[in-house]
């Protein structure tokens, strides 16, 4: 049956009280902690160094860049523009002959409609010289998943985790020879489509979360290593840790709901970034070896009507003085992108499996199945959509 609109209606209206009553307290504690923003940013430097390091423990973040061109915790870019062709011409002259680089993925999961669970990962990955004569990247790599890959009826682990994470490995090696191959270049910029600090991996087993760290670490190396430009982009980030250095100095309330983006959003303009930070957020980061402490991250303001976007970079890259530079590259793409990093929005239009995908890889594999006489079957639903296709 369909959904009846009437009960929804009422429903929504007897708990009522109770979206106001969360909305009450979100909103208070949220002028709370903007007040403690105020604070910080008219504090001198000095003096927020200090109270930061007479904190015990992690502070969630430390500050890494001067306070001293931040108003309310945001520098402003300055960045105005009369029409679209004003600001592609300064595109053009922060990224032409810029190369960037970013990977994404898809997958065909196991299902029931097979006797044995076979799994497809496919990555797609983009690179944009930004020329005037144009030309550029684009290409494919995929992978077969066997039951033994799946490990399928291992100690009850689902095997969805394992596809999803043959497809992150596959991403990050791919960043990690790009990064190889382009050693000391001062020209390219490799995206990261996600987070630097593995903190989703902290609900998983101890072989998962050492699987995912492992892989941030041999890209965090690598770039490290090779001196190649890398930034983590995260578009929608709930992440909590200048709320938690707030909360750390101020003495504020706790809050699960307060998250950093929010915190800044309307204290910031199109282009506008915080400070860099250092990220000290508990938990993950203490298996990240000697990268425990060199992951950096600012909030960059993207779009005019969303909450900024989160960056995060290897801290090197602030060490050697590049933030601003690197920063203009990214909103070179964002404006490229009509508010997302377009060379992350292609990067995922040629990863992406499509439902037809999925069918061939069917029609393959029955194929390949026959030929090779392996006893592998089809439901009956199955071999009737790969017949009439």
């Amino acid at each position: 049956m369909t959904l009846k609109p009437s009960q929804i209606h009422q429903i929504l209206t007897r708990k009522r009280e109770e979206f106001t009553a969360f909305n009450r307290e979100v909103w208070e504690h949220l002028q709370q902690y903007r007040s403690a923003l105020k604070v910080l940013s008219a504090q001198g430097e000095s003096e927020v160094q200090q109270l930061l390091s007479q904190c015990a423990g992690t502070t969630g973040a430390r500050l890494l860049e001067s306070l001293a061109l931040a108003k309310q915790g945001v520098i402003s870019s300055g960045l105005v523009w009369q029409n679209k062709e004003q600001s592609l011409a300064w595109v053009r002259d922060r990224l032409t002959g810029i190369r960037t680089f970013a990977v994404d993925g898809s997958q065909i999961y196991p299902g029931k409609d097979l006797s044995i669970p076979i799994a497809l990962v496919q990555i797609g990955w983009f690179e944009n010289p930004h020329l005037p004569t144009g030309g550029y990247e684009k290409d494919i790599a995929l992978d077969v998943m066997t039951p033994i890959d799946l490990q399928a009826g291992n100690s009850g682990e689902p095997v969805d985790r394992r596809v999803n994470m043959r497809r992150f490995e596959m991403e990050t090696q791919r960043l990690v020879k790009y990064i190889q191959d382009h050693a000391y270049a001062e020209d390219c910029l490799v995206f990261l489509d996600g987070s630097l600090v593995a903190t989703f991996a902290q609900v998983f087993d101890a072989e998962s979360r050492q699987f995912y760290v492992r892989c941030l670490l041999d890209l965090l190396r690598s770039s490290e290593k090779y001196r190649v430009p890398l930034v983590a982009y995260i578009d929608t980030s709930y992440a909590q840790d200048l709320a938690v250095m707030l909360r750390t100095l101020y003495d504020l309330p706790p809050s699960d709901t307060i998250h950093d983006a929010q915190l800044l959003n309307k204290m910031m303009a199109w282009g506008d970034r915080t400070p860099l930070f250092l990220c000290e957020r508990l938990g993950i980061l203490d298996q990240y070896e000697e990268q425990h402490d060199r992951i950096a991250f600012t909030y960059l303001k993207t779009t005019r009507d969303n909450y900024p976007a989160r960056i995060e970079m290897p801290i090197w890259m602030f060490e050697e003085g590049i933030t601003d530079r690197i920063m203009d590259w990214v909103r070179g793409e964002v404006i490229i992108g009509g508010g997302y990093p377009y060379v992350i929005e292609t990067a995922d239009q040629t990863a992406v499996l499509q439902a037809n995908d999925r069918q061939v890889f069917f029609q393959i594999l029955q194929d390949w199945a026959e030929a090779e006489e392996i006893n592998l079957r089809f439901s009956r639903k199955m071999v009737s959509k790969v017949r009439r296709r």
